[in-house]
């Protein structure tokens, strides 16, 4: 896909979706390390490099190479040298041992093959006090998104977090999506 493309269909996303202003009512601030799994072409990575600044890092991960090709060359021409990409599958991907702040799925729990084992792999790599984000599809027909059959509904997406070893603090409900914010159980 042409970076044409890309840039399209990221302004009429952001016609109904806001990255920048999703992050930081989500509370990405300076210095995080943030985790963007399922990143796909930087929706939201992108956002969290600026948030995070230069003392702050973002690993994004995805399992299409020609959409994290475009994303290293999207950051690398605006300067963002706080990105690490890695083109890999979310079962068998951990950044990092107890580091992360953030670790983020933007519209894609419900695309991976075990999301269990997703979410393992999330609670591995977030510190003790980090946050796990799942924005999502909300389970009702509409003209965006991907078809009804693969969503996750809140409830379906909160029981996976859960059993993951996690408990939901927040969820919240917007026009198209909802967002459950998590912490590990003590």
């Amino acid at each position: 896909m042409c970076a044409h493309r890309f840039l399209h269909d990221e302004k009429k996303r952001r016609e109904w979706q806001d990255p920048q202003a999703i992050l930081v009512d989500l509370g990405v601030k300076k210095g995080f390390t943030f985790v963007d799994v399922g990143c796909g072409s930087g929706f939201f990575a992108l956002a969290a490099a600026r948030l995070v600044g230069q003392r702050g890092v973002v690993y994004g991960l995805d399992a299409d190479s020609d959409v994290i090709d475009e994303l290293k060359e999207r950051a690398e021409v605006e300067g963002l040298n706080n990105l690490k990409l890695k083109v890999g599958v979310a079962e068998e991907t951990v950044f990092c041992h107890s580091c992360a702040d953030m670790v983020f799925f933007g519209i894609v729990l419900h695309d991976f093959v075990d999301p269990g084992r997703v979410l393992s792999n999330a609670k591995d790599m977030l510190k003790p006090s980090g946050r796990l984000i799942d924005l999502d599809w909300k389970k009702k027909p509409m003209r965006l998104g991907p078809p009804l059959q693969i969503r996750f509904d809140v409830e379906k997406a909160s029981n996976l977090i859960a059993s993951a070893g996690f408990r939901i603090i927040e969820t919240k409900k917007g026009s198209y999506h909802y967002t459950i914010v998590a912490m590990q159980q003590s």
